[in-house]
């Protein structure tokens, strides 16, 4: 009888321990949650309730199997400590992990509430999300070893290791360059502000949206949904534009080939209705000047902003596509004319009544008729 109550009261006492300490830890997060709304902390702890409970039973387990008198115990005592061993490490790396990045996470939800900086926001998530992801692969690392050092094979082995760490390190350094090079530039990056996760950048021609740094590589989201990976020693070895760097307001422009007839004034005017009909201008300022002139054409150039760069991309859009269509419909002799027949003089006087009266023949049969009349030949 007494061998087969002993087994369950170790066993099932564990794990009702284990029950009760996890019930316990999770009430005193809740109302520690309650007392202290503006503090994100207690709450997330409270995630790292399953590898607390499998760290308790773990070592109780641990700490008592050697007192249960069964047969497959005392015969396989050995296997079942080495197993437990190596659940105990396991789950203390993850409850680490676990609560590094709850604390972490916490940081940065709470600077980001109390920061309206959105470019130091940025700055920080970049500089955690590569603190946490460092402190992953560390506690992973010395969780691994402890399990292999748990081996009694793998401890001379470590010893052996040991001793030649020096010439490793060495060959590892050289055959490892180009790697060691991209985790030291992850570093830069994070801590030196040169980029950041959300920042919009021009790499290689393309514009798109930095979506995620690790240690080793970059990811840049373009406007098409495509993922562009690169290393991250490619932005601490080479130029590239950072559209957020100082802040996300944008200035674009717009460029028109016209003729030389294009009514500046009214094209003005109806470039302030657009921009005011525009929800993604910001209002700051604009402004349509001539800018170049070339025998046939002028170019005219629209200055927009706005408060970051997809909206910079859709008030320029729709500011060439407006008045594009307002020249057309309006005032088509200001669209530029490739000319299919010799130039005659006309008089400065008569120019007005000679465009009005191109513009009447378009709205009549709907044809661009040649401004410049045929040269009389002689004939009929």
């Amino acid at each position: 009888m007494e061998n087969v109550l002993r087994p369950l009261l170790i066993v099932g006492g564990s794990v009702a321990i284990t029950l009760l300490a996890g019930w316990l830890v999770d009430f005193a997060l809740r109302r520690a949650d309650v007392r202290h709304p503006d503090t994100p902390l207690w709450g997330l702890l409270r995630r790292c309730r399953p590898p607390l409970q499998v760290v308790i039973c773990a070592a109780l387990l641990r700490g008592t199997f050697a007192h249960l008198r069964l047969e497959l115990v005392r015969d396989h005592r050995d296997a079942i400590g080495q197993v437990l061993s190596l659940v105990l490490i396991g789950a203390s790396a993850w409850l680490v992990v676990r609560v590094a990045a709850t604390v972490v996470e916490s940081s940065y939800a709470r600077y980001a509430t109390s920061t309206r900086d959105p470019a130091r926001v940025r700055r920080v998530r970049t500089q955690v999300t590569l603190i946490q992801r460092v402190v992953i692969a560390v506690v992973t690392t010395v969780a691994v070893a402890a399990m292999l050092l748990t081996f009694p094979a793998m401890q001379t082995v470590g010893t052996s290791m040991l001793a030649s760490a020096g010439v490793l390190g060495i060959v590892a350094g050289v055959a490892a360059q180009s790697t060691l090079g991209n985790v030291f530039a992850g570093f830069q990056i994070a801590f030196g502000d040169m980029v950041r996760l959300g920042d919009t950048v021009v790499v290689d021609g393309e514009w798109g949206t930095v979506e995620e740094i690790t240690l080793t590589f970059l990811a840049v989201r373009t406007w098409d949904e495509r993922r562009i990976t690169m290393p991250v020693s490619y932005f601490t070895s080479r130029p590239f534009e950072n559209w957020s760097r100082g802040g996300v307001q944008m200035t674009g422009t717009v460029y028109f080939h016209l003729d030389h007839a294009a009514p500046m004034a009214a094209m003005r005017d109806k470039m302030r209705d657009i921009l005011g009909e525009c929800g993604a201008w910001d209002g700051r300022t604009w402004s349509l000047a001539v800018t170049d002139t070339t025998p046939t054409t002028i170019q005219v150039r629209a200055v927009v902003t706005a408060k970051d760069a997809d909206d910079i991309w859709t008030v320029r859009c729709a500011v060439r596509e407006q008045l594009i269509a307002w020249l057309r419909d309006h005032h088509p002799y200001a669209l530029p004319r490739v000319a299919t027949a010799p130039a005659t003089l006309v008089a400065a006087d008569q120019w007005p009544e000679l465009t009005s009266r191109t513009a009447a023949s378009v709205r009549r049969d709907g044809k661009q008729p040649s401004p410049h009349p045929a040269p009389h030949t002689g004939r009929g």
